[in-house]
Order: C-alpha cells, then structure tokens, then sequence
C-alpha cells in the first residue's frame, strides 16, 4: 500500500461488541518522547512509541540531523545529540501529515545555527502557520512562511533567541510547546500564559528530562539548559481509546475493557463529556505515579443523552470531537458544542466535516462559527468524505455501528498517521469493517 493508493472503508452495522483492546502509544507524547531524547545528552529508551507516520516524520527529521535512532518493535533507542549537536541536512525536511511535528520543531530549528526549509503534504500545507512564526521573530529568530500563512516554512541560522513573556492568543498546546522549546535556547526565562488549560505533556516531559521548567497559575516559565536522558514509556493514546469508548457506549449489549490508556487531566476531558451524556464508564485499574497517568477503561453500552459541553472542557477535549459529535448522533435531544473554533483549521475544517457527513446519515445539524448543535436520531447509512482527515474517518466508521445500512467512508489513507491497524483492532472487537483500495 502506498501514497498513491486510495482507500476508502465500507463500514456495516453490527449486533456484538466485546473484548479487550491494547490501545497504541499516545501520538502527542511519542512526538515529545521523540524530540527531547533527541535534545538530551545520552541515550533514552523510549518503549511504547506510536508507530505511526505522524512519528515516524518526527524520528525522520531528527535522523536527518545526525541523531542515532535505533527503532524496533515498539521500543527506540535514541543517543541524544545536547540541544546544540544537531547537524545540517541539505533537503527540505519533510514533516508528512503532522503538524504536531512542524510546529513544534519549528521551535527548535528557530535556534540552530543553520538554514532550515520545512515542508509537508498537501494537507499539512493548508494548516495556519502564522500563529508560531509571529512570536519567534519576536524572540529574534528569522523565519517566515508563504503569503498565505502556511507551509512552507524558511528559518535563517545563527540567530540569537531571547525570552520573551508571550500571551498565547489561543488555547493551542502545540504553539505553546513551540515557544517553551525555543526558551531552551533564549537568553533569560521565557514566560508564556495560556488563556485556558492545553495539555501539559510538554512540561510533564521537560522535567522529566531535567528541564528547568515551573506552573504558576496559568503561566508556564523555562530557562536554558542542559537536558539529560531517560527511560519512559508511552501510555496507549485516549484520542484513539476514544472511538471505542463512543462505540462501546452507543452498541446494545456492548462491553469493552480499553487497557493501559493515559489519562492525563488536560487531556481526558472526551471521559467526562461522555460521562455527562449518560456513557457508563469505569476506571478500574489507574496507576497515577508515573509521569503520565494510565488507567483500564470499562465501557458499556448507555443510552446517551444531549448535553451543552462545557466550554472549560473543550481545549482538553479538541482532538475527540468527530466521535464525540457521533455520539451525539445517537443521544436523545440536542448536542451543543461552542467554543471549538481551532477545529476549523485541523487537518480539515471538521466543523464542516463533521456536520456534512452527519446530514448525509441524516441527522439533523447546524453549525456556528465555533461549533454545532447535533439532535440525535436514527442513524442511516450512506457515503462521507473524510477529506483526507484521520479522524473524520475513523468517527465515521464508528457511525456505522448502530446505523440502519453500512456506511461507506471515502479517503482514509491517513488513519495511518495516528492509528495503525484501527480496523483490525475494531474488527477484533466485533466490528465489520472492510477496506477497498485502489490504486491511482
């Protein structure tokens, strides 16, 4: 299977859903994991690592640089390189579909003392890119992008950076991790406040690899210095624990062990959303003396009903939301979500996303600016686009499971940027769905 090839899934209502399922590494921290072993000095064993190709562009860039990766199973060695033994690499560095990667790299590179040019797919090249460039050249570094805000990326060498205090415009975790890894490398202690809680894997892992980091209230400060390797593992990812969790909650008789998932608080908001639509779910296993909390999830089929999601929760929840408006689908009465407009400008627009593909299961939808309002109803089958979003196609195949015919879902190819082997696990479970791939 290939770049070339076209894939869409064809995904059939079910009447048994059951088992256990292992969830894979978590996207957001295999990218961190990745980058300060690679910023470290020494070797780091990270176990567990999402192989998916979201990281696999991230262990790319840093190999291209001259840091030894060593990746087998899902288990990678890396010798870190010190936050200044990163070398030169004469091609455009390549970031795919992630844009967890060029964000957050942009950061770093903003920093070394040669040329860098960042570049990535056609969707990528769509996303805004504007938001990281503005507050770096306030830190000193020369970087640019096209007229039009986005990729490709130009970043000038040799320029010194200096701290800054920086109010994040919106509540965005990868420009926040952006600046805090271009603080590495300021002169003095850059501050940067945050309107609403992001997840806090970044921080979590910068002291873990000794960085010299502190919360105040809603601003995050870090100095300079050194970073020093370590061993960690990756908990399984709630944003793909998540589908299962809607589908388990939404399939009669269902009844589904999630195992080894993390549920850091500024990311498990999707566990209490669900919750307050009447899901049944349990944590019946957690371990939160680690770095990153993990926890077995329980889940069992619910009626659900309509809520207003709190807005608090929507930062710590944007990535969930395709599911979570599927689960709304099969709520009684209505769906309100407002104060999401960052899904706008993800790998699609998945407000538009979203909303079309329900109206064509035909439920009924209506979109704002900055969310929707979903009245659930009968579920039917029917074709959706994806628009090439891993996530769009993924919630759609989770639609499919209550629905009244199957549901067919165009463009998936990127599920492999975040969940390798999503339909074989769902499959497993008790799900029916079928890939057809062409080749074009």
């Amino acid at each position: 299977m290939n770049a070339e090839s076209k894939i869409d899934f064809i995904a059939s209502p079910i009447n048994r859903l059951a088992g256990e399922l292992r969830i894979p590494g978590d996207k957001s921290i295999s990218h961190r994991a990745i980058i300060f072993a690679s910023l470290a000095e020494g070797t780091s064993r990270i176990t567990g690592l999402l192989n998916s190709e979201d990281a696999k562009a991230t262990l790319n860039v840093f190999r291209n640089m001259g840091v030894e990766i060593i990746y087998e199973d899902d288990i990678a060695t890396i010798h870190g390189a010190g936050l200044y033994g990163l070398k030169a690499f004469d091609e455009a560095f390549y970031f795919g579909n992630s844009g967890t990667s060029v964000r957050l790299l942009a950061g770093i590179l903003a920093a070394q003392s040669f040329d860098s040019t960042l570049t990535g797919d056609g969707s990528l090249s769509r996303r805004p890119m504007q938001r990281i460039i503005a507050p770096l050249q306030e830190m000193g570094a020369e970087i640019f992008c096209s007229e039009d805000g986005t990729l490709p990326i130009f970043i000038k060498g040799g320029q010194s950076l200096k701290a800054i205090n920086y109010k994040l415009p919106v509540a965005s975790a990868q420009l926040k991790s952006c600046l805090l890894l271009a603080g590495l490398y300021a002169d003095g202690i850059t501050r940067i406040n945050e309107p609403q809680i992001t997840r806090d894997h970044t921080e979590r892992m910068l002291t873990q690899f000794g960085g010299l980091i502190n919360r105040n209230d809603m601003t995050i400060e870090v100095q300079p210095g050194s970073l020093k390797s370590t061993d960690l593992t990756v908990p399984g990812d709630i944003s793909s624990a998540a589908f299962f969790i809607v589908a388990g909650c939404i399939c009669p008789g269902a009844d589904l062990l999630l195992l080894n998932v993390g549920i850091n608080p500024t990311r498990a908001a999707v566990i209490d959303i669900i919750r307050m639509m009447g899901g049944d779910i349990e944590i019946v296993r957690s371990d939160e003396t680690a770095a990153e909390p993990v926890a077995d999830i329980r889940v069992r089929y619910s009626p659900l009903k309509g809520i207003a999601i709190p807005e608090q929760l929507v930062p710590i929840a944007i990535d969930e939301f395709p599911v979570v408006m599927v689960a709304a689908a099969y709520a009684k009465g209505e769906t309100i979500l407002s104060g999401a407009e960052e899904l706008r400008v993800k790998e699609s627009d998945r407000i538009e996303a979203v909303a079309t593909g329900l109206k064509n299961l035909g439920i009924e939808v209506h979109t704002q600016s900055d969310g929707m309002v979903v009245r659930g109803g009968e579920v039917k089958g029917g074709e959706i686009n994806s628009y090439g979003d891993h996530r769009i196609a993924m919630a759609f195949s989770i639609a499919a499971i209550n629905a009244t015919a199957p549901v067919t879902i165009r463009d998936c190819f990127n599920v492999n940027t975040s969940f390798p082997g999503f339909v074989e696990s769902a499959n497993e479970l008790g799900c029916n769905i079928s890939i057809k791939t062409d080749n074009v």
